[in-house]
Formats: structure tokens, sequence, C-alpha cells
């Protein structure tokens, strides 16, 4: 598929050929909502904990004698029932992450990144840099651009300047290509690619 190649002013520089085993995929929502849900998953801290019985300091001592009381039959201060015990089956430190195939990771983003073209939400710009890290400058062109809500992925490094001006921009977030993932493409209403991210997916796919 063919696309528009623009410059941070607007204007119009070329066009450009996209590969259509990455950007003209029929897009698969059962896919991308697997990755969404491996990378939620992942990222979750795990560290909600709660005292069990065993982890409650109080004496191990019988309550009172098991018959002849009238009352039921308890042999720790430390379980649930009593106030000051321990949690039953309360969550404890762990991790929530799963595992998913490799080759369904990679065809994820693919078919992630096919949606946006589907959609018409994929710019191609032909690079993304600014002389001064002015982050007022840099909202002004974005606002002329209309991106109120962008995912916009350089090369290998992000241009220091652009960096600088763009990470204090609500709604706009900066990465190099190594950190291009499902779930951010999706959560930002436009995906930006420099000409040097596309060179760079087309290398990673080949």
């Amino acid at each position: 598929m063919k696309i528009d190649i623009t410059s941070l002013e607007g204007q119009a520089d070329g066009s450009l050929e996209l590969a259509d085993t990455i950007f003209g995929l029929e897009p698969r929502q059962d896919l991308i909502a697997r990755m969404i849900r491996y990378q939620l998953a992942k990222r979750r801290a795990g560290t909600h904990q709660t005292k069990g019985r065993a982890d409650i300091a109080r004496t191990g001592k019988k309550l009172y004698k098991q018959k002849g009381t009238g009352s039921a039959r308890h042999g720790s201060a430390r379980v649930p029932q009593f106030r000051g015990g321990g949690r039953a089956f309360g969550p404890v430190t762990r991790s929530h992450a799963h595992d998913l195939p490799k080759k369904v990771r990679a065809l994820a983003l693919r078919h992630a990144l096919s949606s946006k073209a589907a959609d018409g939400d994929l710019i191609v710009w032909n690079g993304a840099s600014v002389s001064e890290p002015k982050t007022k400058v840099l909202k002004q062109r974005f606002e002329a651009l209309g991106l109120k809500s962008a995912l916009i992925i350089d090369g290998a490094a992000v241009e220091e300047n652009f960096a600088r001006a763009a990470r204090n921009i609500p709604m706009i977030d900066v990465l190099p290509i190594q950190g291009l993932n499902v779930y951010d493409i999706l959560r930002r209403n436009k995906l930006v690619l420099t000409k040097a991210a596309v060179d760079a997916l087309e290398l990673r796919f080949k």
C-alpha cells in the first residue's frame, strides 16, 4: 500500500510504499486482545499480600479445654474467625505474567499496525527533530497538524531535542523503534512513524 510522507511542518514530502505483510493485513481483534492481556498482566507488580494465620504473632496456646465448656472447639487464636487473626485465602505476592508464543506476539504487532493503517490513523513523517527543545513550539505544530493523541515512533534513537520538547505534552508518547508495542499503539488515536521507523520495521519482519 502507498502512503504520503509529510514533514513536521505539515508539508508533503513524497510517498512511500508500505509492505502489505506488515500494514495490509485484515486486523484480527482476538490476536490484539490476547497481546494486550499479556502486556497488562506482565507489568502488574503483584506485591499485594495479607497475613495468613502462620504470619500472625500471637500465642499458640489452646484457648480453652476441648470439651465441657459449651463453646465451639478452638485450638488457636490465630485463625480467621477471631479479630486479629490471619486472613483466609488472602492475596499473596506472585507474578501475574503468563506465556504467549513469540510468533503470536509478532503477529499481533503486525495486526495492530494494520489496524491503524486500515482506519486511516497512520502517518509517516520524513523525520522527527526540532532545533530547540521548546515544548510550546512543538505543541503549536501538533495542534496545526491535528495531533491531540498520538504515538510517535522514531528510529533506533529519538532525537534529544524532540524527546525533551514532547515529553510534557499530554496524550503524546515518543518511543524508539525498540519500544513499539501493541498496547501503546491502540491507546492513542494516531500512530506516527518516521521513515527510519518504517525501514526498521520492514527489516525486522523481513
